[in-house]
């Protein structure tokens, strides 16, 4: 029996491409090196346009393409020259007896079945977009590819061009190798897209008690300098649809860490949450939790509320702005004693460019463009042995459904503010309690073992802001155990507390609340973030 070769000679190539990227001249370079070039459809028409001689698909397997092109590639011709081991007898003899020639390169890319559902196309059309035959012949190549070189991306024929020329029209063992895994994984992420899409599209119910199968539908990742530390590697893999960070255009600054990124998604997250209940929000964002947030009407006054929020965490932090940035708010963000590592915001005017790339050469610009409503979708969380998956916390801020359990009635302009800080507490790690007013927030504890803790820090936080406020709120994420939460609120000068409710000691946080004439809110829902 022979061994596969180190080196395989490249005499035989079938390219069937959607994207069709330098395709003319990486098949030039196979032709002037003598290989034979067999093609399908509107590939072999761009070839033969070039004035390179292609043999069609049809010639080979001796059947026409038919069904409207969904049938062409599906034949014992093409995938026998693709799997046939050639050290082994029998499979030589085989393919001697059914006249199948050995296919020495595959080159093809799929169907655009992502950019054609983000275009917004019918299903009908979308449907159409998912290829059968390409990844077929893909996964044929890459498990042969003891023989057999896939190539699945117009980024890599530079390289196959140069390694042909360095070996004599040979592709290395290392090569075809490290082609195949990049195929696999090309199809992996393109089943997944289908497979979510479809998931989405027949609105199959994943609430039940078998758990749903877990399809990411992420694209080829990049990678990042490094990762939470510089020891750790890190890469970035962006959703093959949808917006968000990795969808965002940087617009100037270095690049983009591992932590940036984090802390630029939680900043994200925060502001379009607050976004939905104001026309203008403001987030700062320092180790993934706000530092400082704000909403109301005027942008420039948004801002300062959010930095005033926590002025020394807010230096070097991460900025979310709901509001495009033009010269007078990039004047206002530039201010001194401010320092910022990234801004995000839906447009920034040229001039806002220039004068925050002046201010801070280094800082990250990010447009993230129109955000789409947060779809369905789960979260996902590595740990040791397995992960862990859960349903995304998208639960819409409903002050009206809340009840008002203990003191006075509070006014539209509390309420409106304790939506706001309801929605802040949301993005803090629990135990989580803020602190605010309608300027924003005034000071946050979270990731606490206990509550009682975060409330402390909160306070401290918060400072003599807090102090002089009239008409404080605290939101905590989940309900008080005991009444010594709300009691030390109460004594720094909260003046309304929200809280889930649901603890046994409920009625002593209302009893306490009604004495000390405090307004409490029970929203009967709760907010971890673990």
């Amino acid at each position: 029996m022979q061994n596969p070769p180190d080196f395989v000679a490249v005499r035989r190539a079938l390219l069937s491409v959607s994207d069709k990227t330098d395709i003319v001249p990486f098949a030039t370079a196979l032709a002037e090196r003598g290989v034979e070039l067999v093609s399908t459809g509107g590939t072999a028409r761009a070839l033969e346009a070039a004035g390179l001689t292609v043999r069609a698909i049809d010639d080979l397997t001796g059947f026409p393409e038919m069904m409207d092109g969904r049938l062409k590639t599906l034949h014992p011709r093409v995938h026998g020259g693709l799997l046939a081991r050639r050290e082994l007898e029998s499979h030589r003899h085989a393919a001697e007896e059914h006249g199948i020639d050995p296919i020495d390169l595959v080159c093809v890319n799929l169907y655009p079945f992502t950019q054609t559902l983000a275009s917004g196309a019918p299903p009908a059309e979308v449907i159409e977009q998912i290829d059968i035959g390409g990844p077929a012949m893909v996964r044929s190549a890459a498990k042969n590819h003891l023989w057999t070189a896939i190539v699945t991306s117009p980024a890599q024929y530079a390289g196959i061009q140069d390694e042909l020329d360095q070996n004599d029209g040979q592709l290395s063992l290392q090569t075809r190798s490290t082609l195949a895994a990049e195929a696999f994984r090309t199809t992996a992420t393109y089943d997944a897209a289908i497979a979510t899409w479809m998931l989405e599209h027949t609105g199959s119910d994943q609430t039940d008690s078998v758990a749903p199968p877990v399809q990411l539908g992420l694209s080829t990742g990049h990678a990042l300098r490094y990762g939470e530390n510089p020891h750790q590697a890190a890469w970035a893999y962006p959703a093959h649809s949808g917006d968000g960070i990795l969808q965002a255009k940087q617009l100037s600054g270095k690049e983009l860490s591992y932590n940036n990124l984090a802390d630029a998604a939680a900043a994200l997250d925060l502001v379009a949450d607050l976004g939905q209940n104001a026309s203008a929000a403001a987030a700062i964002i320092k180790h993934t939790n706000p530092c400082g947030a704000a909403a109301g009407e005027d942008p420039l006054s948004v801002l300062d509320d959010a930095w005033a929020g926590d002025p020394v965490a807010a230096f070097g932090g991460i900025l979310a702005l709901w509001s495009e940035v033009d010269l007078p708010l990039a004047e206002h963000i530039a201010q001194p004693g401010r320092f910022l590592e990234v801004i995000l915001a839906p447009k920034f005017s040229a001039e806002a460019t220039s004068r925050l790339s002046e201010r801070w050469p280094n800082a990250r610009l990010l447009e993230y463009g129109e955000l789409k409503a947060q779809p369905g979708g789960t979260v996902l969380k590595t740990i040791r042995g397995g992960a862990l998956v859960q349903e995304l916390d998208n639960l819409t801020t409903d002050a009206t459904a809340w009840d008002h359990v203990a003191g006075p009635k509070p006014d539209p302009a509390t309420l409106t503010a304790a939506t706001h800080l309801w929605t802040i507490v949301k993005h803090l790690s629990s135990n989580a309690v803020a602190v605010g007013d309608t300027r924003g927030l005034l000071g946050a504890g979270a990731g606490q073992m206990d509550r009682l803790t975060s409330c402390r820090i909160a306070i401290e936080k918060a400072g003599t802001r807090l102090a002089e406020s009239t008409g404080a709120i605290a939101t905590s994420d989940a309900f008080f155990p005991f009444s010594d939460g709300p009691e030390t609120l109460i004594n720094a000068g909260v003046k309304t507390i929200v809280q889930p409710g649901g603890s046994k000691r409920d009625q002593e946080s209302i009893d306490l609340c009604n004495e000390r004439g405090v307004t409490m809110l029970f929203t009967g829902k709760r907010h971890f973030r673990h």
